[in-house]
């Protein structure tokens, strides 16, 4: 699936299944709610926390998803086509960095 599809798919679940988007300012506080879920497996998996009780069964990818989802809807809310927007974004790290981390002595 393109990113292109995943928006239009999104955007008809959206409008069938789940009535209507939440406002922008909602979905921007549930997007921040799932960036934290992401956090906490991070710090529980990889970081020094241990898993409580109730979070050992989570599943990384889906709160991954969880976050994709909602970034999505908001693209669609404001009009943006995130294919074209993260295209732009590369082209812009390519020029900008081309010599910025081969040059960083913290990555060698």
């Amino acid at each position: 699936m393109t990113i292109q599809e995943a928006q239009e798919q999104i955007d008809h679940w959206i409008n069938t299944t789940g009535i209507r988007y939440f406002n922008e300012l909602t979905n921007t506080a549930i997007l921040m709610e799932e960036v934290g879920e992401v956090a906490r497996i991070m710090a529980r998996k990889y970081g020094e926390q241990s898993f409580k009780k109730s979070d050992e069964q989570v599943d990384l990818a889906d709160e991954m998803a969880d976050v994709l989802f909602v970034l999505m809807c908001l693209a669609n809310q404001t009009g943006i086509d995130l294919t074209r927007a993260l295209e732009k974004n590369l082209e812009k790290k390519q020029i900008r960095d081309a010599d910025r981390h081969r040059n960083n002595e913290k990555l060698k």
